[in-house]
């Protein structure tokens, strides 16, 4: 199934296609709300702690395969949009080269350097065995992770975002059974936990490979006119790799701040393991409506339909600034209850430091949902520079304030907190600003 993103109504185009997305990833959530939920109340908070610092470090590493795997969808939907069949299926054998090198480029590097990437983080002694033997296991799912993301990304530039929803609605069920199987049932551990995870992105990833292989044959069978060019390699690497760099970026910024975090002991630690998993779940919607978006904007970019992506830009905006103040009501009232679904009620002193966090950063989602607009309208109209430049003021001012307002004594943890909504607003000043200076030349008025 191919839908064509540049005919029907905007709003209701943009939104019919991106609620696949959201519901997708919502399940790719439960992959890591599983790991925390049953870890935190089966094996306690040393393993919660150790697991969600883990989850970082997963999350710094996997970005490189998405943003890739991101960079290469709009490549693909602006072909699809100029209608360039031969353009496309280059693309995608290009792309899959690229992605399935670095892939595995990653895995070598990651497994060579585990000892000295724990000590980097600044783990706690008495953490680091269960964060080394967490890591060994769920890196091994690197493959999995990129054989999902790959052909998503593919499926989703040609408009079909219902495909992906279904593999992982299958592997996230997956997941929370074997989680339970193996930690509670086998007791094994936060390595069990791992076995979980990876087992279940191994069924999305070949699963949706198979998907792919058996009912789009034309765009990666063998064919004697399509062949592996570098001049496409050159090309997915030059649009994918500013991607590639936002994603780094922004998640080597969220690491920079977890080595921060852990060196406020165990109880910061735990919190903010929890924290997250709540936070990033709560603003996860507006991100996939990001990347909805930004597959709308390529697509009539590349069909050079220069007024739907003006009323596109206005009714996206409208979209998410409504639902980011929704949800900020919604978690800042429910911070205490969303912490007890991960922690212990006997765990006070966790709970109440990951409510402080929740409700500071939990009242200013609308900056971030206009920043996901942001990072995807510049992504589509060949600007990608644009979104590592808005994802450098947004986490490197992060990180310099955290580690500034911490070191006040007056701040403490909280500077860390506060550091996030400040990086989202100036960087959300700098999109906006630079888009109505550029507006014309944007989008070709």
């Amino acid at each position: 199934m191919k839908n064509d993103l540049t005919r029907g109504s905007v709003t209701g185009t943009m939104i019919s296609f991106a609620v696949p997305m959201i519901l997708g990833d919502i399940l790719q959530q439960c992959y890591n709300i599983a790991d925390t939920v049953i870890v935190g109340k089966f094996l306690g908070a040393d393993a919660l702690a150790a697991v969600g610092s883990a989850f970082s470090l997963m999350t710094f590493l996997t970005s490189i395969i998405l943003g890739l795997a991101m960079g290469s969808g709009t490549v693909f939907s602006i072909r699809f949009g100029q209608r360039d069949d031969k353009g496309l299926k280059e693309g995608i054998r290009a792309s899959f080269a690229l992605l399935g090198a670095v892939t595995i480029m990653l895995n070598i590097l990651i497994y060579a350097g585990l000892g000295l990437i724990i000590r980097l983080l600044r783990t706690p002694a008495e953490l680091a065995g269960l964060m080394e033997e967490y890591l060994a296991v769920i890196f091994s799912g690197m493959i999995g992770i990129f054989l999902y993301n790959f052909f998503a990304s593919l499926l989703r530039s040609l408009g079909n975002s219902v495909i992906p929803l279904v593999f992982l609605a299958v592997s996230a069920c997956l997941n929370i059974v074997l989680d339970l199987w193996f930690v509670a049932g086998l007791d094994r551990g936060v390595a069990g936990a791992a076995e979980a995870t990876v087992i279940s992105q191994y069924v999305s990833g070949i699963g949706i490979a198979i998907y792919t292989r058996v009912r789009f044959p034309e765009l990666i069978k063998r064919d004697k006119g399509i062949k592996l060019r570098l001049s496409r390699v050159r090309e997915i690497t030059n649009f994918s790799a500013l991607t590639c760099l936002q994603q780094s970026i922004m998640n080597l910024g969220i690491l920079a701040v977890q080595g921060l975090v852990n060196s406020y002991g165990t109880t910061v630690m735990a919190a903010f393991a929890a924290a997250v998993k709540i936070d990033a779940f709560a603003y996860l919607p507006v991100q996939d409506f990001g990347n909805a978006f930004s597959i709308f904007v390529a697509q009539n970019s590349g069909a050079k339909k220069t007024e739907r992506i003006k009323k596109g830009i206005r009714s996206a905006f409208a979209v998410s600034m409504a639902f980011g103040l929704l949800i900020s009501v919604c978690v800042f009232a429910l911070a205490r209850p969303l912490m007890t679904l991960f922690i212990d009620a006997g765990e006070t002193a966790v709970i109440a430091e990951g409510v402080r966090y929740l409700r500071i950063e939990g009242a200013f989602y609308f900056m971030i949902a206009a920043l996901f607009l942001l990072y995807g309208l510049y992504r589509a109209l060949g600007k990608p520079g644009m979104s590592v430049v808005l994802t450098i003021v947004s986490l490197g001012l992060r990180v310099l304030l955290a580690y500034s307002l911490s070191a006040v004594p007056a701040f403490g943890v909280v500077g860390i907190w506060w550091s996030v909504p400040m990086g989202w607003f100036l960087a959300d000043a700098f999109g906006i600003g630079y888009y109505f200076i550029k507006r014309r030349k944007l989008i070709g008025e």
